[in-house]
């Protein structure tokens, strides 16, 4: 029998394999660029494959003024220098009207000015980074998902809510540009709460594509007081390993990780060991009543019928399908310049979620709203901040 280590078991466990699309000379070609080999696999091929299966029934309905869709795909690893090589031959060699699904910041921070010097729309990425929200805002980055801002401050607001203090918490994040992100956007809300001595609280970083996670353990179990939190900016395989080696060492510890890390994969890389873990999501938990749900399972089996269904593809799904109501509100020719007009036309929109999707010139966010998910006995539960205020009064 073959012996994997720690880095390929999670790895695995992070990572789902999905089919193209179709192709054709007059489709409207629409660029990706995400990670679909490495330790941040499982987001680029999942939301590719929520995207895909909503593409699916477009063409399946003889898609967007009798053009199909055509979704072009490129593997850039989460690494930034890939990502950028990516983004110029979509655009300049596959000749794609927008890019969407583009997943995380550090490629987000070399791939923005590019679709800006190129005047081609990024679309829907799949990260919480500043660097895709600018004042004003830019024509050619419009977003679905909130910011790792409004994921951290829900997540401060809620601890400090329920008792928690500042100094009862630390760190664990990717050293680069989504890690500070999601760092500075907690400690911006401390600010906001008149903490100010962030500097004296333990921080445990790690390089991307990497499960080099040991000096970030070995930080926040030397800490002078043990944290009772541990708010976490990293992916899939890195957590669920740091996640593991800390929680014999503080099993009264809570580990709050922002969307980013990938709910399905996580829970699914841990196993039995993840009841105190807890996930801000930026889409309704899977569970809910809801329509955007059933028509995304329903989309979901129809294309594949071996996958599961996760948070990451759902967004994918609505991502592609807010994209094509854009399209469908297109005066005249699709071109680069209309799919954006068609988006800021966008107002009031029912996607079949409990929150409706509004753009304009200024306003490039769908959504503001978050989610809050806990895993519990290997299942993700919706969950609310007062759950911990209850365990924490039984010592559970």
């Amino acid at each position: 029998m073959t012996k994997y280590n720690f880095t390929n078991i999670l790895v695995s466990l992070c990572l789902l394999i999905n089919s193209p699309i179709l192709l054709s000379d007059n489709n409207i070609k629409v660029g990706m660029s995400a990670a679909l080999t490495g330790p941040s696999a499982a987001l680029g091929n999942d939301l590719r494959v929520g995207i895909e299966s909503y593409f699916k029934l477009v063409n399946d309905m003889g898609g967007v003024q009798n053009r199909l869709l055509e979704f072009i795909v490129r593997d850039d690893g989460y690494e930034p220098e890939r990502a950028a090589s990516n983004m110029h031959s979509l655009i300049d060699n596959d000749g794609v009207l927008a890019v969407i699904g583009n997943v995380g910041t550090p490629t987000a921070i070399v791939t923005v000015p590019i679709a800006k010097a190129k005047q081609t729309l990024l679309f829907g990425a799949l990260s919480g980074g500043d660097v895709l929200r600018t004042d004003p805002a830019n024509r050619y980055i419009i977003n679905y998902r909130p910011s790792y801002a409004e994921e951290t401050n829900e997540i401060v607001n809620g601890l400090l809510q329920v008792g928690f203090k500042p100094q009862d918490i630390a760190f664990f994040t990717q050293r680069d540009g989504f890690g500070d992100a999601v760092y500075q956007g907690v400690i911006d809300a401390f600010k906001r709460h008149g903490f100010t001595q962030s500097d004296s609280l333990i921080h445990g970083r790690y390089t991307r594509n990497t499960l080099n996670v040991e000096d970030a353990v070995v930080a926040i179990i030397d800490a002078p007081i043990p944290p009772k939190v541990v708010i976490m900016g990293g992916s899939c395989a890195p957590a669920a390993k740091f996640i593991e080696l800390l929680q014999s060492e503080l099993p009264e510890t809570w580990f709050i990780n922002v969307s980013f890390v990938g709910s399905y994969s996580l829970k699914n890389a841990l196993g039995d060991i993840s009841n105190r873990v807890v996930v801000t999501q930026v889409v309704p938990e899977l569970s809910a009543q809801l329509p955007i749900i059933e028509e995304y399972t329903n989309s979901l089996q129809e294309f594949d019928t071996t996958l599961i269904p996760n948070e990451v593809s759902l967004e994918g799904f609505i991502i592609a399908k807010i994209f094509h109501q854009g399209l469908i509100a297109v005066k005249g020719e699709i071109n680069k310049e209309t799919i954006i007009d068609g988006l800021e036309s966008l107002k009031g929109l029912n996607i079949g979620i409990d929150v409706n999707v509004n753009y304009d010139e200024v306003e490039h966010q769908a959504m503001h709203k978050i989610w809050l998910t806990r895993f519990e006995n290997k299942a993700i539960k919706s969950f609310k901040w007062n759950m911990l205020l209850q365990e924490k009064e039984e010592g559970i």
